[in-house]
């Protein structure tokens, strides 16, 4: 891995913020799921999760082009699943919906860990989403139509938290558990020794500070000596 990489990769890494999250209740279209995982890593959102009760709305895991190597999209099949999985980790659940409830969604205070909920293309959020949650926000609008595109939403939603995040300080240090990163690292800095790895069943290797493997002369060795290495490493 070249220094350049490694200091990239690193500083992406010190501006994740994995008590920030969106939720995307049933939304469906590929262009849409891939746009709000890219602007999830835009901002440093660490995952982001999928509601697909019905197995034929399910979409390949390769929807958000390159996206997919730098933010997790974790499926549940349904929607308390993925809310129940936010609370554990201290989530207040934020869902865009157009109602008397609904209040202006700079208001909220998201340096606070959160889940921002967005629904069905058509439909918007379903019902069990908007029971469940903890806010209902609106995005105003003096148009004569009443929502945006979904990605759109998201982009507005993610960049006032990446804005009151920053502002409150709160990018800048690696929040991520070790094994995840060593774990990044590697698949990114490595990928050809990466998939030779997942190919034999080889454990990874530890990632030192400067980005190289540091590892026994025993992993090189099964590497060297594990049948058609050449189609990985030259």
């Amino acid at each position: 891995m070249t220094p350049e990489r490694f200091t990239r990769i690193n500083d992406m890494l010190n501006h994740r913020q994995p008590d920030l999250t969106v939720c995307l209740d049933q939304v469906h279209k590929p262009n849409n799921i891939s746009a709000v995982v890219r602007t999830a890593d835009a901002v440093g959102v660490h995952e982001v999760h999928a509601i697909w009760p019905d197995p034929d709305m399910r979409v390949s895991g390769n929807t958000a082009s390159g996206s997919q190597q730098w933010v997790n999209v974790k499926k549940h099949y349904q929607v308390k699943e993925a809310f129940d999985d936010c609370r554990a980790q201290g989530m207040q659940i934020i869902v865009t919906n157009f109602s008397d409830e609904a209040v202006d969604y700079r208001e909220i205070d998201y340096t606070k860990p959160t889940a921002i909920v967005l629904g069905h293309e058509k439909d918007g959020i379903s019902a069990e989403a908007l029971a469940l949650a903890d806010k209902q926000v609106i995005i105003p609008m003096v148009g004569m139509v009443q929502s945006l595109n979904v990605s759109v939403a998201a982009a507005l939603m993610l960049f006032e938290a990446k804005h009151q995040r920053e502002q409150a300080g709160l990018y800048g240090i690696n929040k991520l558990p070790d094994d995840y990163c060593q774990k990044l690292l590697f698949e990114q800095g490595h990928p050809i020794y990466a998939k030779a790895c997942r190919k034999k069943g080889i454990p990874y290797p530890h990632i030192d500070e400067n980005g190289q493997i540091d590892a026994p002369d025993t992993w090189f060795e099964a590497l060297r000596t594990t049948p058609d290495l050449d189609e990985f490493i030259d």
